[in-house]
């Protein structure tokens, strides 16, 4: 005798219409704290795109050329040599429209203005990044380039603290000038965290594990930032592929913290405020209509220039880790 097994009624797609959820969605929005451009060497708000700024020769600061006075003789006197340098904003711009019927049709979950908004930025902030590499975290720039004779992958065979400490030296040495920063790819960050000599110098006093901060420590160099940022190598509509924005490379400098007259820094980012209404961040947003394609426009364009002030306050090392 065959049992008839009725199902539920009504079923549970029937008393239910799946609609999208207005508390969470998904978007890969890069944290700004991964971008190094504003935190490394300062970012000086200048009022016009060009100008131009003093420079004093160093040597003549250097020179040794007191001497005894007899009585009723001339002193030995001296100058200094005074020339100048400029710089000049490069504007960057880039916009996405939102279209009329895309407005009407949109979800209400969906903040378009938001989103065109954060994609601005977004793209604004990556070619900032990139263009601080291209510009400073890169050969040919500064007073040194070096690649370690042994890569301090090498754990049998590097020594990345004497390497650091030679570079320490060499700054010092011609500029009068301690260095003070350290900007570590990611990779090189990941191989110095695990490096023995770093880990023997702290197993008998410390069970931490080896940050930023700790290394800086150990180095006694006061500020160590580590380059997280990442892009995209494809162009739209090609297979997707990502990789870090810095590469496997490490850069020691002098950076003053407090810009100002006669005052000596590996770099500076002079940042032009005529475009921005923030020049922290160097970032200016507009949003306006474009009547011609029925479309909000949201447009953002930022305008610096990073400059090398003082290349002999630096030292690239060029591959530091395989």
């Amino acid at each position: 005798m065959s049992v008839l097994v009725r199902k539920a009624q009504p079923s549970q797609s029937e008393v239910h219409t799946d609609e999208m959820l207005d508390n969470i969605s998904i978007a890969y929005i890069q944290s700004q704290d991964a971008y190094l451009f504003p935190k490394v060497f300062p970012i000086v708000p200048v009022g016009k795109q060009s100008d131009k700024y003093y420079t004093f020769t160093k040597n003549d600061w250097f020179r040794d050329e007191a001497q005894k006075r007899a009585d009723s003789t001339e002193s030995a006197g001296s100058g200094y040599g005074l020339s100048s340098d400029s710089y000049f904003c490069d504007v960057w711009a880039f916009h996405k429209d939102v279209g009329s019927q895309t407005r009407a049709n949109a979800d209400t979950q969906i903040d378009l203005a938001r989103g065109a908004v954060q994609f601005v930025t977004q793209r604004l902030l990556l070619r900032q990044e990139l263009q601080w590499v291209a510009d400073y975290f890169t050969t040919s720039k500064w007073g040194t380039d070096a690649t370690p004779s042994n890569l301090w992958s090498d754990y049998t065979a590097s020594d990345p603290m004497e390497d650091i400490e030679t570079a320490k030296e060499t700054i010092l040495s011609t500029t009068g000038f301690l260095p003070n920063t350290l900007v570590l790819g990611y990779q090189v960050m990941r191989k110095l965290k695990n490096h023995p000599d770093f880990r023997d110098r702290i197993k008998y006093t410390s069970a931490e594990n080896i940050t930023p901060a700790l290394l800086g420590s150990l180095l006694e160099i006061p500020n160590v930032y580590v380059a997280k940022s990442i892009k995209a190598t494809n162009l739209e509509g090609e297979t997707a592929g990502y990789a870090f924005a810095h590469g496997k490379h490490a850069w020691l400098g002098y950076v003053n913290p407090t810009p100002g007259l006669m005052m000596p820094s590996a770099g500076y980012t002079f940042a032009w405020t005529g475009v921005s209404s923030t020049p922290s961040s160097t970032i200016g947003i507009d949003q306006f209509e474009m009547r011609s394609i029925k479309s909000i426009r949201y447009e953002g364009e930022v305008a610096f220039d990073n400059k090398v002030v003082s290349s002999d306050l630096g030292y690239f090392f060029n591959g530091a880790v395989a």
